[in-house]
């Protein structure tokens, strides 16, 4: 078992209200439960002594680990292959798509043999509440529970464990075609203990799950050149939205470094409104309609929260069921993913003011117009209420897109997707035929673009820059011939996109920003931002550069993981860097992959 495995080298499995990271080694090594943004019980991760793990795997020498999904699901193989056999190690989380939230949930970790004799050994070292909360441990041969204060967890296997402390271990021996199963129930301490298992419902439960994945994989009415990695980055969507309530998070993790070694190790198991209304776009094209409805519907509940009440209309980011408080605090008796400290549980950023975030609302509430997700007139009295509130209220500096902690500036980002917030607001109106002051939304939108193109201009760069001090240049901006604010060939767009490509671009690798150039008040550097390489697909694809798109494009997809995931950052030596698997680098993998199949189909049939 290594210390600290590299970020990639993890699958995801889930349930669709909690997740976990298997390494290819056969370690869990993060699990937070019952819900995704929970104190965790397996951190190892993020402290490899203190963070507790559930490994299963053989203890022989000369093993090579392969891991693979099996196909179209988010069931996770890990397979180890020796002189003296062939083993497999089978994870899932049986799927849960109830709208009621449980405090019950279950990791099925199957084990196998297909060639020879192995034996495998288990290690189930439990460290709740973030590895400061103690447990007490009962054991009956075949069934161990951890009760720790609020909390329990059930070990049920098929083979004899002992205990070792208050941590248990134990090992099987399986010749070829021989079975036997580990099976992981949290829930809460006083709730009732599950029966014991065996290898025959085991085997059923399998197909229980992979039946379900490949079932809703198939609903996709994606067709185009890219369909696996494409499946697997909604696949990962899917595990990363809550079910009951609709709203994503944006990464499975927290305190996953940017730079290893540095300060930027963040927690993003939150909903960012931001994140998840460009995702009903991305879920839209592949014909989710369902998925992006439900999170249209949970964020006009964060609306009519806030409809009554001063200040701003919409916060950043919230917990996965609305509640908006993120306290954030370090974890000091975490040494961090090799010595990336501090370990951050919870998210400071959640009072910054960011006025992006009421275009992307908007966009989000737009786009599902066009199938059918409509707001009824309350939700609609509250979109316009919103609009009418902003209209006195979009000219303030903010922090911006990057959640940066080095002062409110006047980012250009910001006027952009304020102007995309009156653009669909106008539309909606007009479409739906609702009441609204459209003569000022549409004066408000106008002096926007008039002072985005005024003063977010850089002579110095030719180009539209991040904020209206200086000449810094921000890949946020890539989503401008996106959301429509200039043409994808406008010539103050493509003068921008070249200025990007000689200053952010590195080897078809975007930064999202020159931290050195413009200081964001943290230490360190970052690598590639992933979701900026795919924007920048898009965009080039929209200004019709096709080559340069297409080979970014294949090049970007190299760098996914032995598993089709993606981590936020690439680092220097092409390493994943950042919080796993991220989101927001799944859902503009697939707006590059829909649009580039969109331009190329065009162009063919020109």
């Amino acid at each position: 078992m290594d210390r600290y495995p590299p970020i990639a080298d993890h699958g995801l499995v889930g349930d669709l209200q909690t997740v976990a990271l298997v390494s290819a080694q056969g370690v869990m090594d993060w699990f937070a439960a019952p819900r995704v943004d929970s104190p965790s019980i397996f951190a190892a991760l993020l402290d490899h002594d203190r963070g507790g793990h559930f490994r299963i795997a053989p203890d022989a020498e000369n093993v090579t680990h392969r891991q693979l999904y099996y196909p179209d699901t988010a069931v996770l193989v890990t397979r180890f292959m020796s002189p003296e056999g062939v083993g497999e190690l089978i994870d899932w989380m049986p799927p849960d798509t109830s709208a009621t939230p449980t405090d019950r949930h279950t990791v099925v970790r199957a084990i196998r043999v297909v060639r020879g004799t192995v034996t495998f050994s288990l290690a189930c070292n439990p460290r709740f509440d973030y590895g400061r909360a103690s447990h007490e441990l009962r054991l009956d041969d075949r069934y161990a529970a951890f009760r720790a204060p609020g909390i329990a967890l059930h070990l049920r296997t098929t083979f004899p464990v002992e205990r070792v402390g208050d941590d248990v271990t134990g090992t099987v021996t399986l010749g070829a075609g021989q079975t036997a199963g580990a099976v992981l129930t949290v829930c809460a301490a006083d709730g009732a203990a599950p029966p014991p298992v065996n290898e025959e419902q085991i085997t059923e439960d399998l197909w229980d799950a992979v039946n379900f994945w490949q079932d809703w994989v198939r609903t996709s009415n994606y067709r185009g050149r890219w369909p696996d990695m494409v499946r697997r980055s909604a696949i990962t969507l899917k595990l990363l939205t809550y079910a009951p309530t609709g709203a994503p998070i944006a990464a499975a993790t927290m305190g996953l470094p940017e730079q290893v070694g540095g300060e930027r190790n963040w927690d993003y198991r939150f909903t960012w409104v931001r994140d998840a209304s460009l995702s009903v776009r991305a879920l839209i094209d592949l014909g989710f309609v369902e998925e992006a409805g439900a999170y249209t519907r949970w964020l006009n509940d964060r609306l009519h929260e806030r409809l009554e009440l001063p200040g701003e209309r919409l916060q950043i980011m919230y917990r996965v069921d609305g509640d908006p408080e993120l306290t954030e605090e370090i974890l000091e008796h975490f040494e961090g993913y090799r010595g990336s400290y501090p370990v951050r549980a919870g998210n400071a950023a959640m009072d910054q003011l960011q006025l992006d975030i009421y275009g992307e609302a908007l966009y989000a509430l737009a786009e599902g117009r066009n199938v059918g997700i409509q707001p009824g007139y309350q939700g609609w009295q509250e979109t316009a209420r919103m609009l009418d509130w902003l209209s006195d209220n979009w000219d303030r500096p903010d922090e911006g897109i990057w959640e940066t902690r080095g002062g409110r500036k006047d980012f250009t980002y910001s006027r952009v997707m304020t102007w995309v917030a009156f653009d669909r607001g106008i539309h909606l109106a007009e479409h739906f035929s609702r009441p609204a002051d459209i003569a000022r939304w549409r004066d408000t939108r106008d002096a926007i673009l008039e002072q985005i193109m005024t003063r977010g201009w850089s002579e110095k760069e030719k180009a539209l820059v991040q904020h209206y001090d200086g000449d810094v240049l921000d890949a946020s901006l890539l989503l401008i011939p996106r959301v429509g604010l200039l043409g994808p060939r406008d010539p103050a767009w493509l003068s921008t996109l070249d200025a990007m490509d000689r200053k952010l671009v590195s080897d078809s690798l975007v930064y999202r920003y020159d931290p050195a150039a413009s200081p964001d008040g943290l230490r360190g550097s970052e690598g590639t931002f992933s979701l900026c390489t795919f924007l920048h697909v898009d965009a080039l694809a929209r200004a019709g550069r096709l080559r340069q798109a297409r080979y970014a494009f294949e090049k970007m997809l190299t760098y996914a993981n032995h598993v089709g995931l993606f981590a936020e950052e690439i680092g220097p030596s092409g390493e994943q860097l950042g919080n796993f698997p991220q989101a927001f680098t799944h859902l503009s993998l697939i707006m590059a992959a829909t649009t580039l199949d969109d331009v190329l189909d065009a162009k063919r049939g020109s």
